[in-house]
């Protein structure tokens, strides 16, 4: 009879013998996740993976894809992958060139030739460009894809970077220009400076010439908090300064003041989100609100003057209000006026409010496309800069996305809207159908879901089916780009589930699948499976299933919890430790998305999800595939490899799979990208057994 070793279990959840695991860099577990990797790799890298990860590297790097801007004073910005530059190119030209079929591209730093001189494995982050006179940039430079950056000073007239400018060593955190000589600095840099997290405890005032770790600290916040930030708010009539202090997840406090730091506390409820434009405050409550008498909806969106409401005024504009299956996904300014983006039923809206002194004025915007998942921003990353200029995305599973240029100063109804660009199609999409349904959940809650597919099936689809589910996040239909490729064109059938955990339908649709009702939310996902096989599109068996992050959460839950809904488990950058995660990296953060599992109330319902603790012996559980990134910065790499390897210590068929960069995505280039996707794709594809082939 075959001994297995159990542990951990969720009645002794400390003792676990895998925690040599969590030593990202030590020699025994590098040797163990280069044995794993090459072993998966020998398994499911064949032929068939290598023409794949060819396909789609050549749909990644392809010259007629959609280059996204952000416009800066006359210049968009723009950074660039493609086959001859697979770190990438920073780049700028005019909003008239761009408009051209192949602008031409001024470039400013070729990121593969940097990294080469510095012996450097240097991914993007971005880059933060001083807004007066517009010289100088500083880069955010990271090591293989984590979420701490180097930061570097680079000179636009030279093309080169500042040797004794604002550099700082590698930090979790960010700054804020005040002028050319003076930054807010936001970073974990030095001693006693991040949170338990990983974060920025405090905000310093960092001066050209000066030691960062010196500069003297204008705010600051405990380390048990999440962080704090700084920025310069340039819409405003004289110098006027926020700061954030991030209390939790979803709680924090606001600040007003001056380089001195802050003097102001707004009195708002620290769950709500807001954002401001000159005098103008625009918030939604995340919890109804009674004040001065009159009480405002969860989710709601109102408007008031902000001298006003910090004289003490409490009489708002309501301008928008939730219903059933309505609710607010975002809301950002341009040019004085407040643009609302909403789901009505998951359909797009869009509506723009202009404030006044007696009342705002609303118009919707009628010509934005209205089906399918449409985004819309600024094209000037600046708020006091904006001029009415915007931009909008809009695509579907199968139709590509197309880039518009809107003036939202133009006369009703925005007829002055241009295409810009169209992303070139990457799949056959002619013999499909796209389709919505509903599952019945556990708790009789009707759980939509979008379906890709052909029109007509024998009841044995080959289906991919995924789901996020976690931190409000809306689940739109995009371009099924790489599904398209490897999935849908040769026959198979694609589903997105919107899972409650998600934004889709407001604070209460989040409210219900976070804490104590992620079971539920995964619960959510299971009944999604089955209504797939009660409406005859397939069968457990032929269920492919696939996740990352939270999302690799929910697939470890159903390994653990519903095995028999499902053929295969693809699990990628997962939480699946629920007893630790809060001491791992990043994961005090999310404590409001999951709970404390220092607190018995709240490990009392973790441990129902906490798959690494539930995986027991003699279970019918499908193949799983987990992988992850070293240089993973955010969720541990430590939950995949140990819950690798307490599955085959139970002798179950599960596979582990760590690239060395990448950090919390799936790789530092559009062909490390592509090998990851077709290594997990070709791996599902075989443990159902649909051997589709190019």
């Amino acid at each position: 009879m075959t001994e297995f070793d159990f542990r951990p279990t969720v009645n002794a959840p400390d003792d676990d013998p895998h925690l040599w695991l969590e030593d990202v860099g030590g020699e025994r577990a590098l040797a163990w996740t280069a044995g794993q990797s090459a072993n998966t790799l020998k398994h499911f890298g064949g032929t068939q993976f290598e023409r794949d990860r060819a396909a789609l590297t050549a749909e990644f790097d392809r010259p007629d894809r959609i280059p996204l801007v952000t416009r800066r004073g006359q210049y968009l910005y723009n950074f660039w992958r493609d086959a001859r530059n697979p770190r990438g190119l920073w780049r700028r030209t005019t909003l008239a060139v761009y408009m051209n079929a192949d602008p031409q591209w001024e470039l400013l730093i070729d990121l593969d030739a940097l990294a080469a001189s510095d012996g450097e494995d240097w991914i993007w982050g971005g880059a933060s460009i001083e807004p007066e006179r517009r010289e100088r940039a500083v880069l955010r430079l990271s090591r293989g894809g984590s979420d701490a950056v180097v930061h570097r000073e680079f000179d636009f007239s030279s093309l080169s970077f500042v040797a004794d400018g604002f550099n700082l060593p590698e930090a979790k955190g960010d700054i804020d220009w005040l002028d050319p000589n003076t930054l807010l600095l936001s970073s974990a840099l030095g001693d006693g400076m991040a949170t338990r997290c990983g974060y920025a405890r405090t905000v310093r005032l960092w001066k050209r010439g000066a030691d960062p770790l010196t500069a003297p600290v204008i705010f600051e916040t405990g380390s048990e908090t999440l962080g704090v930030s700084g920025h310069l708010d340039r819409t405003a009539e004289s110098e006027r300064l926020w700061f954030v202090e991030q209390l939790a997840w979803l709680e924090k406090k606001v600040r007003i003041g001056d380089r001195s730091g802050p003097k102001i506390e707004i009195d708002l409820p620290q769950d709500a989100r807001w954002d401001n434009f000159g005098d103008w405050l625009a918030i939604k409550p995340r919890k109804a609100w009674t004040v001065a008498g009159t009480t405002y909806s969860a989710d709601a969106l109102i408007g008031i003057s902000l001298s006003a409401f910090l004289a003490g005024e409490r009489r708002f504009s309501t301008l928008f209000e939730p219903a059933e299956r309505r609710c607010l996904q975002s809301f950002f300014w341009n040019d004085g006026k407040l643009i609302i983006e909403y789901l009505a039923n998951l359909a797009p809206r869009f509506e723009v409010f202009t404030p006044g002194p007696q009342e705002w004025t609303r118009r919707a915007l009628d010509t934005v496309p209205a089906q399918g998942a449409v985004h819309l921003w600024s094209l000037d990353a600046e708020d006091h800069e904006t001029n009415g200029e915007v931009l909008v995305c809009a695509q579907d599973p199968i139709t590509p996305p197309r880039l518009f240029l809107f003036d939202l100063n133009s006369a009703p109804p925005l007829s002055a809207s241009v295409i810009l660009k169209r992303s070139p199609e990457t799949f056959d999409a002619s013999e499909l159908v796209v389709t919505r349904h509903e599952a019945v959940s556990i708790d009789h809650e009707m759980i939509p879901y979008t379906q890709v597919g052909p029109a007509n099936g024998n009841g044995d689809a080959p289906v991919h089916l995924s789901a996020y589910g976690g931190f409000g996040i809306s689940l739109l239909p995009y371009y099924y780009s790489s599904l398209g490729k490897l999935w849908l064109e040769r026959g198979g059938t694609c589903v997105v589930a919107n899972i409650r955990g998600g934004g889709e339908f407001g604070t209460r649709w989040h409210d219900a699948g976070r804490r104590e009702g992620k079971c539920l939310a995964h619960d959510d996902f299971a009944a999604v499976a089955a209504d797939l096989v009660r409406r005859g599109i397939t069968l457990p068996r032929r269920i492919a299933a696939e996740g990352g992050s939270n999302g690799g959460l929910l697939i470890a839950n159903m390994l653990t919890r519903y095995p028999e809904h499902f053929g295969a488990l693809f699990c990628t950058v997962p939480l699946v430790d629920m007893r630790r995660y809060t001491k791992l990296l990043a994961g005090a953060s999310w404590i409001d998305e999951y709970g404390d599992p220092d607190k018995a109330d709240d490990w009392a319902f973790l441990r129902e999800i906490s798959a690494y603790h539930a995986a027991s012996p003699g279970q019918p559980y499908p193949p799983i595939l987990l992988a992850t990134m070293r240089r993973d910065d955010r969720v541990h790499p430590g939950h995949a490899r140990k819950m690798a390897a307490k599955l085959q210590a139970l002798g179950y068929p599960a596979y582990f799979y760590e690239p060395s960069a990448g950090g919390h995505s799936y790789a530092k280039d559009n062909r490390e990208q592509a090998a990851f996707i077709s290594l997990g794709t070709n791996f599902l594809r075989s443990a159902i057994g649909w051997h589709a082939c190019s």
